[in-house]
C-alpha cells in the first residue's frame, strides 16, 4: 500500500509542475509595489513627517484574512516602502478609534492578540524562506525567519538589530521601521522580491493583509506574497559580522546533594560571521542559557515521554533545516534538546559549537553544525555533527537530505556497560511537495540509523499528503519504524516501552496510519464566526501488522464574534497493551486489551478583555478504570504593563481494586510586569505533584542597547512531598553585549 501511494504522489507532483509557475507569475502581476529610493536617511520617530514619505506609493487595498476572507477590513491601513544604501524603510498608518489592545510590551511576543503591523520579505522570491518583522502599537518588536513548512508558526527566535518607532493619534496610529539591508540574506542582481504587509485590529477582532491570502493559510504564507520591484538591484553591503560576548555570575546551593552555597563566574562568546551575502557562520564558545525561560510543565497521562519544545536561541535559528524531517514532535531524527541536556532535562556543559547556514545559489540551502559537550557525572563528553541540504525543485517543493553523527568519548567501563552508547549515526532523504497555491502538499522519506553491531530493523519510512482547502482539509500519513531505528540526536515517541513489572524498557517497532479530516464553516449571519468539525484517526500496528492501538476523535469547535470559543470532544480508544504499565502506586495494569471512551469540553473567554478565563473538563474511561480531569485558568491584565495568570489542573485516575488511584495537581501562576519595551520582570511558579516539584523562576531583563541585555534570574526548587523541602536554589546575573564589527 505504501509503495502504491508513493507512486501516486510522485505522479501527482509531476502533473502539477507547469500550473505552478503560471500561478506565481499571475499572482505577483496583480500585487506589486515599487520601492522608491530616498536621497537621505530617515529619522525613525513614528511621525511620518519626512518629505520622502509623501513621494512613496501608498498601498491601501488590504484584504480581510480573519475571521474570513470574503469581506473588507472595517478600518483602513496604509503601507509605504522606501530604501537607501543601508536600509529598507517601512511606514504604516492604521486608522482606528484611538484606543489599542496591547497584551504585553515584551520583545518577541509576535502579532497574535495585539494591535500591530508587520512586513514579510522574501528576498529570494522562491516562496520557501523569508523574514517577518512585526511591531505592535506601543513599539514592542518581534522578528523571525520563515521556513518552507507552511504550517510552522514563528518562534520569534531569530534576532537581529533593526529600528522602529510608533506614535498614537486620536483617530490613528503610525509606525516606522528601518530594516538594515545587511541583516537580510539576498542574492545580487535580484530586482524582484516577495513582499506582504499585515495588520492586526483587535478592536474589531480582524487580521488583514495586503495580498489576498486565503483564510485556510497563515497570514505570512510565502506562497501569497506580492512583488517588491526595485528600480535597481540592491547591492550587498559587505559582511554583517557580530560579536556577542557575555559574562555571568551568581550564587547556588544544592541541598538535595548536600552541596554548600558557592559562588559562580563564567564568560563566553557568540559570533555571527557573514561568509557571503547569503551564507552565515555562527560560532559559540562556552554558551550559557541561564536566561532561558523554564519549560512549562504538563501532566503526562501517556505511556511515553512528552515532547518539550526547544527554547535556546542558538538552536532555534535556522532550526527548520535540521529539524523538519519526519514528524516534528512525534518522530524526528534531529531534536536539538538532545544536545546539552540529558533525558531528565539537566544541563550538560557545551564547550563550543559552530553552525554554517544559508543559501549557496538561488535554489540550494545548506546547514552544517558541530557541537562539543563536556562530561558531567556519569554522562560522557559528546560530539554532535549534522549536515543538511535543501534543494528547491518544482516551485515551492524541496528535496532534502541529511547526515547526523554522535560520537561519545567513553572510557572502557562505559563501553562494556553499553556498547551502543559509543556512537550513533543517521541519514535520510525526503521529498516535500507543495503546489503553488499551497492547497496540495505531500511528502515521502527514507531514514536509516547506524549503531555498533546492528544491521536490521533500523529504518523509518514515511509518506503522506495533505489537502488544505477553504472549507475542507485532510491529512494522511503512513509510516513504518523498525525496532532498531535509533535516533541519538532525535526523538521517537513510541519506540521505547516500559515494563513496570520487570523495571526495564523494551524497544518495539511499529507502523502507523494517521488521518485528520476537517470541515470549516463560516456563517454570514449571527454571532458565530466559524464552526470547525474534525475527525481524527490514529491506528498503530505491530511490526507483523497485528493490532496494537487505535484512537478515534470527533471534535466540534465554535468561535464567536466576541472572540470566545467552545469545544467538545469525544474520543474512543482501544489499546492492546504489550507490557504492564503503572499509573498509580498500586499494582501495574497487566498486558491485556483495553477499550474506553472519554468526553471533553473546553471554553475560552474573550482574550481581549482585561479579565479572561478558560475552563476544561474530561470524564470517561481510562484503561480498566475512570479518569476525571478538571482545569481552568484566569488572566488579569492591567494593559500594557501587568499580566497575572493562574492555570491549574486536577486529575483523578481511579482504577479498580489493587490497581489503585492517583490524584495529580498542577498549579502554575505567572506574573509579568512590563515597565517599558526595554525593561520587564517575569515570575513563573509551578507546583507539580506528578514530578514532586515546586519551582520558582523569576527573571528581570533590561535591554540597555539594541540586542544587548542584562538579566537577573532567581530559581528555587522544592519537593511537594515532603511539603516545601528545598532541593536547590540559585541567583544568577548575565550580561551580554552586541557588537557590530
Amino acid at each position: 500500500m505504501k509503495y502504491i501511494f508513493l507512486s501516486s504522489l510522485v505522479f501527482f507532483c509531476v502533473a502539477q509542475l507547469n500550473a505552478q509557475n503560471i500561478a506565481v507569475e499571475n499572482y505577483q502581476q496583480n500585487f506589486q509595489v515599487h520601492i522608491v529610493r530616498t536621497a537621505s536617511p530617515l529619522k525613525i520617530d513614528g511621525t511620518l513627517d519626512d518629505t520622502a514619505w509623501a513621494n512613496a506609493p501608498v498601498e491601501t487595498n488590504f484584504f480581510l484574512k480573519f475571521p474570513n476572507d470574503q469581506e473588507q477590513p472595517k478600518r483602513r491601513t496604509e503601507a509605504r516602502v522606501l530604501y537607501d544604501d543601508n536600509f529598507i524603510y517601512v511606514a504604516f498608518t492604521c486608522y482606528d478609534s484611538g484606543k489599542n489592545i496591547i497584551q504585553s510590551l515584551k520583545r518577541d511576543i509576535g502579532h497574535i492578540d495585539n494591535d500591530g503591523v508587520g512586513i514579510v520579505l522574501d528576498p529570494q522570491n522562491q516562496h520557501t524562506t523569508g523574514f517577518i518583522f512585526v511591531v505592535n502599537a506601543l513599539n514592542a518588536q518581534s522578528e523571525d525567519q520563515l521556513s518552507p513548512n507552511q504550517d510552522d508558526q514563528p518562534t520569534w527566535s531569530w534576532d537581529n538589530k533593526w529600528f522602529s518607532a510608533t506614535k498614537r493619534y486620536p483617530d490613528r496610529w503610525t509606525a516606522e521601521m528601518a530594516i538594515p539591508l545587511k541583516s537580510l540574506r539576498f542574492p545580487s542582481g535580484q530586482t524582484t522580491w516577495g513582499i506582504n504587509f499585515l495588520r492586526v485590529d483587535m478592536g474589531n477582532n480582524q487580521y488583514s493583509v495586503w495580498t489576498h491570502v486565503p483564510v485556510n493559510f497563515r497570514i505570512y504564507n510565502l506562497g501569497y506574497t506580492g512583488a517588491l520591484l526595485w528600480d535597481k538591484a540592491p547591492q550587498s553591503l559587505g559582511k554583517n559580522n557580530v560579536l556577542v560576548p557575555y559574562t555571568t555570575g551568581g550564587l547556588q546551593q544544592d541541598k538535595e546533594n548536600a552541596s554548600p552555597l558557592k559562588g559562580t563566574f563564567n564568560a563566553g562568546l557568540d559570533a555571527k560571521l557573514t561568509l557571503t551575502p547569503e551564507l552565515n557562520l555562527d560560532l559559540t564558545v562556552n554558551p550559557d542559557f541561564s536566561q532561558v525561560e523554564v519549560d512549562e510543565q504538563v501532566t503526562n497521562l501517556t505511556r511515553y515521554d512528552i515532547f518539550l519544545p526547544e527554547k535556546r536561541a542558538f538552536f532555534l535559528e535556522n532550526a527548520d533545516i535540521f529539524g523538519e524531517y519526519g514528524i516534528p514532535g512525534f518522530l524526528t531524527p534531529f531534536y536539538s534538546r538532545s544536545i546539552g541536556l540529558d533525558k531528565q532535562g539537566n544541563r550538560i556543559p557545551i564547550l563550543a559549537g559552530a553552525r554554517l547556514s544559508g543559501n549557496i545559489g538561488s535554489a540550494t540551502r545548506i546547514g552544517v553544525m558541530n557541537m562539543q559537550t563536556g562530561a558531567k557525572g556519569d554522562f560522557a563528553a559528546q560530539n554532535y555533527s549534522a549536515v543538511s541540504v535543501n534543494q528547491n525543485v518544482f516551485g515551492r517543493s524541496v528535496l532534502k537530505g541529511y547526515y547526523l553523527d554522535r560520537e561519545g568519548f567513553l572510557n572502557d567501563d562505559q563501553k562494556k556497560a553499553n556498547p551502543l552508547d559509543a556512537w550513533g549515526r543517521n541519514a535520510g532523504l525526503s521529498f516535500d511537495f507543495v503546489n503553488q497555491d499551497g492547497k496540495w502538499s505531500g511528502w515521502a522519506g527514507y531514514h536509516t540509523s547506524f549503531k555498533p553491531g546492528i544491521t536490521e530493523k533500523k529504518n523509518y519510512l514515511s509518506t503522506g499528503f495533505k489537502y488544505d482547502g477553504r472549507n475542507f482539509s485532510n491529512t494522511l500519513d503512513l509510516s513504518s519504524t523498525g525496532a532498531n531505528y535509533y535516533t541519538d540526536m532525535g526523538y521517537v515517541q513510541r519506540i521505547e516501552n516500559y515494563d513496570a513489572v520487570r523495571d526495564t524498557t523494551i524497544r518495539v517497532g511499529f507502523n502507523h496510519i494517521y488521518d485528520h479530516a476537517e470541515l470549516k464553516l463560516f456563517p454570514t449571519k449571527g454571532n458565530i464566526l466559524r464552526h470547525t468539525i474534525f475527525l481524527e484517526n490514529f491506528i498503530v500496528l505491530n511490526p507483523d501488522n497485528s493490532f496494537n492501538e487505535r484512537d478515534h476523535t470527533l471534535d466540534y469547535q465554535i468561535i464567536t464574534k466576541r472572540n470566545a470559543s467552545f469545544e467538545v470532544t469525544v474520543e474512543s480508544d482501544e489499546v492492546n497493551l504489550l507490557y504492564p504499565v503503572a499509573f498509580t502506586d498500586g499494582v501495574p495494569l497487566p498486558a491485556a486489551n483495553y477499550h474506553y471512551t472519554q468526553f471533553s469540553g473546553v471554553y475560552n473567554s474573550d482574550s481581549r478583555k482585561q479579565f479572561s478565563y478558560n475552563l476544561t473538563a474530561t470524564e470517561g474511561g481510562f484503561y480498566n478504570g475512570k479518569l476525571h480531569t478538571f482545569g481552568g485558568g484566569i488572566i488579569l491584565r492591567q494593559r500594557p504593563h501587568l499580566n497575572i495568570a493562574l492555570q491549574a489542573e486536577y486529575d483523578l485516575i481511579d482504577l479498580p481494586g489493587e490497581y489503585g488511584n492517583s490524584e495529580l495537581l498542577l498549579i502554575s501562576p505567572k506574573i509579568e510586569v512590563n515597565f517599558t519595551t526595554l525593561i520587564s520582570w517575569t515570575t513563573f511558579l509551578q507546583y507539580n505533584t506528578q514530578q514532586n516539584n515546586f519551582n520558582i523562576n523569576s527573571r528581570f531583563q533590561y535591554r540597555f542597547k539594541p540586542m544587548s541585555d542584562l538579566y537577573l534570574v532567581y530559581t528555587d526548587n522544592y519537593f511537594t512531598t515532603p511539603l516545601l523541602q528545598n532541593k536547590n536554589r540559585a541567583i544568577v546575573f548575565k550580561l551580554n553585549y552586541w557588537l557590530n564589527m
